[in-house]
C-alpha cells in the first residue's frame, strides 16, 4: 500500500480562535473534510502531545489532491463533493445561510463572492501552529465541531504561485494506520439486546461475585471459630490426658499398695524366704506360715487316730466271742486272769464305732489333702507375687515414666533372663498395652550385644507382618536408650495357660478342644501367610487366656524362636535346617530336634504339630506325656524324648476316644507320618459337631447309593436306623462305626 505525504496546513489568522472553528456548519465541515482529505480517504486522528506537529492520513485512492483542486473566486462559497464534483464548470453548488455567532459572515445567495467576505484559505495562516492535539473518530461520517477543531485542521489549495509556501508539514516520524469498513447485519435493536443481555450478565456475576465474597468471609469467620474451638478442644484434651496420667498413677500407686498389704499377710500364713546362714555363704530358705502348720498338726493329730483305732480294733479281736461255745465242757479250779468276753452285740457294737470312725478319719484326711493341695497352689502364687515385687522393687521403670511421650508404664507383669514386661497405657490410643523392655547388659562385649540386637530384630520382624485374631499385636518398636529398647504388644487381661494349669491342674475336654481348636487356627494363618512361619516354642506358657478363662478366646504370643520356611532355605520334601539346636522347651520338641549328626536336623511345620499334641494331652492330664517332674538338664542326658516312640494314657479322667486319636496323630514319633499344620486345621475331631455329623450322614449316603434295586428298600432301612438313633443321642457319632 503507497503512501502520499499530506500537504502542510496554511496558518489560521491569529485572530481567529479555536471559536471560529467550532462555529461551523456540521455540512461546511463534511465539504471540508471532502475537499481537502479526497472521495474515498478515510481518516484517523491520532492523540499526541502538544509538543508534537500533527499529522493527517490521506488514502491514496482517491484521485484528487490538493493541488489540483481549483476554486473560482466567483464561487468562493461552493464547494464540490468528491461524488458529485467532476469540473469547477460543470456544477456548482451554492452556499446556504448558516447562523454563526462567530466571526463568520453568511455567503450571498447568487453565488458571487461579496465584497467584505473571506475566502477559506485567509482563515488558516502560515503562522498557526499545527500541533492540535487529535482525537480519534468513533466511525462517524463527519465529526463534531469540537472534533474538527481539536482534532485535525485543513486546508485549502492555493494557486501555483502561492504553492511553494503553504505545503502542508510532516512530523519528523510518520505514524501509518489503514482501517477497513465491515458490512453488518446488526441493528440497534439487536445491539440494544446485546446490551441489555451483558449488562444483565454483568449483574448476575457481580450478584455471584458479592455471594461468593460473602460466603468466602462466612467461611473464614466459620474457620477462625473452629480453629479456636479445636484449641481449645487440644488444651481440654491436654488437660483431660493429665489427669489421666495422675488417675492411672494413683490407681497404680494404691494396686502397689494393696498388693503388698496382702502379701505381707501371706507371709505369715503361707510362708516366705527366710536368709540362713550355711557355711560362709548366706542363702535364702523357704519356711512354711502358720496355715501349714496347723494343717500338718490335724494331719498328725488324724495319723495318731488312725494308729488308735488300728490298736482298738486288735484289742476287739482279741476279746471277739468264741463262735461255738462247749456247755458241756468241766471247769477246773484254776481261773484265768484277763478281760471278761464280750458278747456277740457288745462286739458287733464296738466294731460298729471303730469302723465308723475310721470312716470320720479317712474323709477328714480326703479334705485335708485337698486343702494341702489348695494352699499349695495360693504358696507358688504367693512366692511368684514375691519375686514380681523384689524384681519391680528394684526395677529401673518403678516410678511410672512416659516413654516415648506416650507409654505410660503402671506396673511390672514378669521378668525374663534380658526383659521386663510392664503393663502399661497408651496415652495416645486410650488403651492398656504391654511394654516389653529388652536390657542389654552393660559388661557385655559388642558381638554379644549384636547378636542380642539381631535376635531381638529378628523376632520383630516376624512379628510385625502378623495380623491374626488369635496372636497377640505388636503395635510399636522404640528406642529408649544405648542399652535398651523396647516392644510394645497387645495387652490380654488374663494369665496365660501354665498359670491356669497349675492352679486347676486339668481342664475338661471340651474346653480343652477349644484351645487346641484356636490355637491349630493360629498356626495355619502362619502357615499361609508368604514364606511360612515355624513357631518352635508353642507351650501353655505363650498361650495367653484372654478372660482368664479356659472357656474364652486365646492369643499365642513369643515369637523369639520362630522360623521363616523362605525358598532359599525350606525345601517342602525335606523341611529346613535346625541352626538353633538346643533352644527351646524340651519337653514340647518332638523328637528329630534331639538328633545329632553331621549334618544339623531338618524341620518343618510338623515340629508345631507336636507342640499341640503335648499341649492337649497336658490339658486333659494335668501332667506332661513325656519328662514329667523332670527337669531340662535331665531330659537331655537320658534321651527321654528320643524314647518316647508312643503315648501311654492313663484311666482317669475319662477321655473319649476321638481326642486319644487326635493325640495320637500329633506325637507320631516319625515325622513322615505326622500330619502337618495344614492338614491337622482340616481333622475331622477339631470340626464343629454339626458339620462332623452332616459329613457321616452324606458319606453314609454316598456307599448306600452303590446298591442295587433290589436292596434299596434295605438300604434305606438301614440308614433310618442310624438316623433315629442320632435324633435320640446327639452324642453318637459314625465316625466310631466306620472308623
Amino acid at each position: 500500500m503507497s503512501t502520499e505525504k499530506a500537504p502542510t496546513l496554511p496558518d489560521a489568522p491569529a485572530d481567529m480562535d479555536n471559536s471560529s472553528i467550532h462555529s461551523l456548519d456540521p455540512r461546511k465541515q463534511e465539504l471540508l473534510e471532502a475537499r481537502f482529505l479526497g472521495a474515498g480517504s478515510r481518516f484517523q486522528p491520532l492523540n499526541t502531545s502538544t509538543s508534537q506537529p500533527m499529522t493527517m492520513l490521506q488514502d491514496t485512492s482517491s484521485n484528487l489532491s490538493a493541488g489540483s483542486l481549483d476554486r473560482d473566486e466567483g464561487s468562493e462559497g461552493q464547494i464540490g463533493t468528491p461524488d458529485k464534483c467532476r469540473t469547477p464548470s460543470e456544477r456548482k453548488r451554492k452556499r446556504k445561510n448558516a447562523p454563526d455567532s462567530g466571526e463568520m459572515g453568511s455567503a450571498t445567495k447568487s453565488g458571487r463572492a461579496e465584497t467584505n467576505g473571506k475566502k477559506i484559505n485567509e482563515y488558516f495562516k502560515q503562522n498557526q501552529s499545527p500541533s492540535r492535539n487529535m482525537i480519534p473518530a468513533s466511525g462517524a461520517k463527519s465529526p463534531s465541531p469540537q472534533t474538527l477543531s481539536h482534532g485535525y485542521l485543513a486546508a485549502s489549495p492555493q494557486s501555483s504561485s502561492h504553492s511553494s509556501s503553504e505545503v502542508l508539514s510532516f512530523p519528523a516520524r510518520p505514524i501509518y494506520c489503514c482501517t477497513k469498513g465491515v458490512q453488518t447485519d446488526m441493528t440497534v435493536t439487536h445491539i440494544r439486546a446485546l446490551e441489555s443481555r451483558s449488562v444483565s450478565d454483568i449483574e448476575q456475576k457481580d450478584s455471584r461475585i458479592d455471594d461468593l465474597v460473602r460466603q468466602n468471609d462466612e467461611i473464614r469467620r466459620q474457620l477462625t471459630a473452629q480453629q479456636k474451638l479445636l484449641e481449645k478442644h487440644k488444651d481440654n484434651l491436654q488437660k483431660c490426658l493429665e489427669v489421666n496420667k495422675s488417675l492411672l498413677k494413683e490407681k497404680s500407686e494404691l494396686v502397689k499398695k494393696t498388693t503388698r498389704q496382702k502379701c505381707m499377710e501371706n507371709r505369715l500364713r503361707l510362708g516366705q524366704f527366710v536368709t540362713q546362714r550355711q557355711g560362709a555363704q548366706f542363702v535364702e530358705n523357704w519356711v512354711d506360715g502358720w496355715a501349714f502348720t496347723d494343717l500338718m498338726k490335724c494331719q498328725e493329730r488324724i495319723a495318731t487316730e488312725k494308729e488308735d483305732i488300728d490298736r482298738l480294733r486288735r484289742i476287739l479281736v482279741k476279746r471277739k466271742p468264741p463262735a461255738n461255745i462247749n456247755k458241756n465242757s468241766k471247769h477246773d479250779n484254776f481261773i484265768k486272769p484277763g478281760e471278761k468276753p464280750l458278747s456277740i452285740i457288745e462286739y458287733y457294737e464296738q466294731d460298729e464305732i471303730l469302723k465308723l470312725r475310721q470312716a470320720s478319719l479317712k474323709k477328714e484326711d480326703a479334705d485335708l489333702q485337698l486343702e494341702l493341695e489348695k494352699l499349695e497352689r495360693e504358696r507358688n502364687l504367693h512366692i511368684r507375687e514375691l519375686k514380681r515385687i523384689h524384681n519391680e522393687d528394684n526395677s529401673r521403670f518403678k516410678e511410672h515414666p512416659i516413654l516415648a511421650e506416650r507409654y505410660l508404664l503402671l506396673s511390672l507383669l514378669g521378668k525374663g533372663g534380658f526383659s521386663e514386661v510392664h503393663k502399661g497405657f497408651d496415652l495416645k490410643e486410650q488403651r492398656y498395652v504391654a511394654c516389653k523392655i529388652h536390657q542389654l547388659n552393660k559388661e557385655w562385649k559388642e558381638d554379644k550385644k549384636a547378636n542380642y540386637i539381631k535376635h531381638a530384630l529378628r523376632e520383630y520382624n516376624i512379628h510385625k507382618s502378623l495380623n491374626h485374631p488369635r496372636i497377640v499385636r505388636l503395635y510399636d518398636v522404640f528406642e529408649i536408650d544405648n542399652n535398651s529398647f523396647c516392644t510394645v504388644l497387645e495387652y490380654c487381661e488374663g494369665n496365660d495357660l501354665d498359670f491356669y494349669l497349675k492352679q486347676n491342674k486339668c481342664i475338661p475336654e471340651k474346653e480343652a478342644r477349644s484351645i487346641i481348636c484356636q490355637t491349630v487356627s493360629a498356626l495355619r494363618y502362619l502357615n499361609e501367610i508368604k514364606p511360612p512361619v515355624i513357631h518352635y516354642d508353642l507351650k501353655p506358657g505363650n498361650i495367653l487366656l484372654g478372660s482368664g478363662s479356659v472357656s474364652g478366646e486365646i492369643k499365642i504370643t513369643d515369637f523369639g524362636l520362630s522360623k521363616i520356611m523362605d525358598d532359599e532355605f525350606y525345601s517342602p520334601d525335606i523341611g529346613m535346617d535346625l541352626t538353633s539346636q538346643g533352644a527351646g522347651t524340651y519337653w514340647y520338641l518332638p523328637p528329630e530336634c534331639f538328633v545329632v549328626g553331621k549334618t544339623p536336623p531338618k524341620i518343618s511345620s510338623k515340629v508345631d504339630v507336636w507342640s499341640v499334641g503335648v499341649i492337649f494331652y497336658q490339658c486333659l492330664y494335668g501332667k506332661k506325656p513325656f519328662g514329667h517332674n523332670l527337669s531340662q538338664a535331665t531330659i537331655l542326658e537320658e534321651n527321654t524324648i528320643l524314647k518316647a516312640t508312643e503315648v501311654e494314657f492313663p484311666s482317669k479322667p475319662p477321655v473319649s476316644s476321638e481326642a486319644k486319636s487326635f493325640i495320637r496323630k500329633c506325637l507320631q514319633y516319625k515325622k513322615e507320618f505326622r500330619p502337618d499344620v495344614l492338614n491337622l486345621g482340616v481333622d475331622d475331631y477339631l470340626k464343629p459337631a454339626s458339620l462332623k455329623s452332616k459329613h457321616n450322614i452324606d458319606f453314609i449316603q454316598s456307599g448306600m447309593s452303590g446298591a442295587g434295586g433290589n436292596s434299596q428298600s434295605q438300604s434305606s432301612q438301614s440308614l433310618q436306623a442310624p438316623t433315629l438313633s442320632l435324633s435320640q443321642s446327639p452324642a453318637f457319632t459314625f465316625g466310631e462305626k466306620f472308623s
